[in-house]
């Protein structure tokens, strides 16, 4: 999915439902108001009940899920996308009973898809909005968990949080706020070799079918660092028209050239995530990316860097390295993300 670069470090969903009774009607103190974790649990325990699996699932999880939503003196607060408990039943019932008892039993598990509703700064409602409209309905943010949700606005004008409705806004806590969404959302349990094959493989639209080729002929380092599932990685992936457009005669050299085409596919790789979102947050990095030399980045073929640069125009922000366009930003990976490029990416001879 194509996702807009993100230039703003606070945006929030638009308000455009009810907030339930449980939720403040004005804006007290934040010291009078109750944290995260204590509106969870009394909504559980209200008339209504709400958020009884949510909670059961924060206290299956590790104790420093519960201990973060509880903790009113946090450095920097939440945003806490709450499933409902008929987003939990859907769940359970698309996995099975026993499937859905497995991921409650599995701690690891459970805490990383509890991370993944819990962004590390407060988001409130307004901005999003905003944000959203200037860069073209869709943006992506860090949470917890590590890895990226996206944002979207629909054309009935609400938003969702990787497909799931945003059903209610702005419930206001000593130590962040919650947003009620109607599906529970999970992170992405692929690695970035997995991704690749998957794509490489679908019947309507296969992708990557020559980066997944040169990747099995290449030194099996490659293969065996995007298969790594404790890697961190992020890889700039040629389509494969951008392979194409390197012609044929060309590319079966270089496939045929094992030192060579290893060379070339370490260029797209970088150690550790660059996600647009925390490029453009810093001011030393966006000033980089956006000036006539560019920001360069260390790949991991040793001593080759490769330059990031940024412009906005009429569609938005735009991205390139080396000059080669990013079409597809943000897809998540178990080891880290992976960015589409129209381009096949050359290395310094």
């Amino acid at each position: 999915m194509n996702k807009k670069l993100s230039a703003l470090l606070f945006v929030v969903l638009a308000l455009f439902t009810v907030v339930p009774a449980f939720a403040q009607d004005a804006t007290p103190e934040a010291s009078m108001l109750p944290t995260i974790a204590e509106i969870v649990v009394a909504s559980a325990s209200g008339d209504a009940p709400e958020f009884t699996t949510l909670l059961a699932a924060v206290s299956a999880a590790d104790p420093s899920v519960l201990e973060t939503l509880s903790n009113p003196e946090l450095e920097s607060k939440l945003t806490v996308f709450a499933p409902t408990d008929a987003a939990f039943a859907a769940l359970q019932e698309a996995l099975g009973e026993e499937a859905f008892g497995a991921i409650l039993a599995d701690t690891e598990m459970l805490t990383s898809i509890l991370l993944y509703h819990v962004v590390g700064e407060p988001i409130m409602a307004a901005e999003l909005i905003a944000g959203l409209e200037t860069l073209g309905g869709a943006l992506s943010v860090p949470t917890l968990n590590g890895q990226y949700i996206d944002a979207a606005l629909t054309e009935e004008g609400g938003v969702t949080i990787d497909g799931a409705n945003v059903v209610t806004t702005d419930i206001e806590a000593s130590n962040g706020v919650i947003h009620v969404i109607d599906a529970v959302i999970v992170p992405e349990s692929r690695t970035i070799a997995e991704i690749v094959t998957e794509m490489a493989a679908a019947e309507e639209t296969p992708e990557f079918t020559t980066l997944l080729a040169a990747v099995a002929a290449a030194d099996p380092a490659v293969l065996e660092l995007l298969s790594d599932p404790e890697a961190d990685v992020t890889v700039f992936a040629p389509t494969d028209a951008a392979f194409e457009a390197v012609g044929a005669d060309t590319l079966a050299t270089v496939l045929a050239d094992q030192a060579l085409l290893t060379s070339i596919l370490q260029y797209h790789v970088v150690a550790g995530p660059v996600h647009p979102y925390v490029i453009l947050n810093d001011m030393d990095m966006m000033g980089a990316v956006m000036s006539e030399d560019g920001l360069a980045v260390d790949t991991a073929l040793e001593g080759q860097q490769i330059v990031v640069k940024a412009a906005m125009g009429d569609e938005g922000l735009t991205l390139t390295v080396n000059g080669a366009n990013v079409v597809i930003t943000d897809v998540d990976a178990a080891n880290g993300v992976i960015h589409v490029i129209d381009a096949v990416l050359l290395p310094a001879s």
